[in-house]
C-alpha cells in the first residue's frame, strides 16, 4: 500500500499539469476564435440577413424583410449580367500574363549581366500603389495627349483610339494595365519554380537528342505547373474582385457602363444608391461563383499539375 502512494501522487501531479496545459491552450485558441467570430462570422451572417431585406444602411433590416426578392431581381438584371460579362472579359489577361511571365522568367533564369536589376524593375509595379499607377496609366491612355497615342501617331501617322472612352477599347486598356500590374508576381514565382527544376532533367533530354523547344514543352511547362495552378487560382479570385482600376481610370463605370465590373456595380448600387440589401445579395452570389470556380479548379488539378519526384 505504501508503494502505491507515490504513484498516485505522481498521477495527480500529471493530471494537474495536463489541466493547466489545456487551460493555457484554450486561452491561446480563444483569441483568434473570438476575432474570427467578431470580424468574420458575424459580418457574414449579418450580410446574409441584410441580403433578405430592403436595407438602406439607415433603416431597420427586420422591418424591411423581403425574402429572396433581391436575389430574384439580381438574376434578371441586365446591368448585372453586363458587368459580369465585362469581369470575365478582363480575365483574358490572366493567361496572357502567365504566358508572358513564364517566357520572361525563362529569359531571366540565366547568368546575364544586370539580371538582378531587371528582376527588380519587373517587380516594382507589384509593390507600387495601385491607385498611383492607375492614375499614371490613365494619363498614358489619354485620347488627346496620352503617351500611347503619341507613339501610335508617330509610327502610323494616324491618331490612336479613344482608349478609355470607347466601349471596346476601354476593355483592351484595362486588360493591358492589369497584365502589366501583375506581371512581376508571375515572373518571380515562375523564377522560383524554374530554379527548383533539377538540371539533370535537361542534361538527360539533351543526351536523348531533345532540342530547346522539346525540353521546354516536356520538362519546363509540366514542372512549373504548380506555379501555374497557383497563379490561375489567385488570378481568377482577384479577377472577380477588380474595383480600384475601374474607379480610378474611368468615371461612372465608363461609357454606357462598359468598363464596370461586378464589384464596381456592387459598390455603386450599395453606396451610391443606398441599396445595401441588394448589394449584400450581389456579394453572396459573387462569393458562391468564386467558390464554385475555385472548387472546380482544385478538383481538376490532378490531371495537369505535376510535381518533382
Amino acid at each position: 500500500m505504501a508503494a502505491s502512494k507515490p504513484a498516485t501522487t505522481n498521477q495527480h501531479k500529471m493530471s494537474r499539469m495536463m489541466q493547466e496545459e489545456q487551460r493555457w491552450g484554450r486561452l491561446f485558441v480563444a483569441a483568434p476564435f473570438v476575432g474570427f467570430c467578431i470580424f468574420s462570422a458575424f459580418p457574414i451572417v449579418f450580410a446574409f440577413v441584410a441580403s433578405l431585406s430592403n436595407w438602406t444602411g439607415t433603416n431597420s433590416i427586420f422591418a424591411n424583410f423581403c425574402g429572396f426578392a433581391n436575389y430574384a431581381e439580381l438574376l434578371t438584371s441586365a446591368r448585372y449580367w453586363k458587368t459580369m460579362g465585362t469581369t470575365i472579359i478582363y480575365m483574358i489577361g490572366i493567361p496572357i500574363g502567365m504566358v508572358l511571365g513564364l517566357v520572361i522568367a525563362v529569359a531571366m533564369n540565366r547568368k546575364i549581366p544586370g539580371v538582378k536589376v531587371l528582376r527588380t524593375m519587373y517587380y516594382v509595379p507589384v509593390v507600387s500603389s495601385l491607385v498611383a499607377v492607375a492614375i499614371l496609366w490613365a494619363w498614358v491612355f489619354n485620347y488627346d495627349f496620352g503617351l500611347l497615342n503619341i507613339i501610335i501617331q508617330a509610327i502610323t501617322g494616324k491618331h490612336g483610339p479613344n482608349w478609355l472612352g470607347d466601349e471596346f477599347w476601354v476593355k483592351v486598356a484595362m486588360i493591358i494595365f492589369m497584365v502589366w500590374k501583375g506581371l512581376g508576381s508571375s515572373i518571380i514565382l515562375y523564377l522560383s519554380g524554374l530554379q527548383n527544376i533539377p538540371r539533370d532533367y535537361y542534361e538527360a533530354a539533351t543526351i536523348d537528342g531533345a532540342n530547346g523547344w522539346q525540353a521546354f514543352r516536356n520538362i519546363t511547362i509540366p514542372l512549373v505547373s504548380p506555379v501555374t495552378f497557383y497563379l490561375l487560382i489567385t488570378g481568377i479570385i482577384g479577377g472577380f474582385q477588380v474595383f480600384v482600376e475601374v474607379t480610378v481610370m474611368v468615371s461612372n463605370g465608363g461609357t454606357n457602363y462598359s468598363a464596370a465590373t461586378v464589384v464596381y456595380y456592387l459598390w455603386d448600387t450599395a453606396f451610391s444608391h443606398q441599396r445595401m440589401g441588394y448589394g449584400s445579395a450581389m456579394a453572396f452570389i459573387l462569393a458562391i461563383i468564386i467558390f464554385i470556380v475555385t472548387a472546380i479548379n482544385f478538383k481538376g488539378q490532378d490531371r495537369w499539375v505535376k510535381t518533382i519526384d
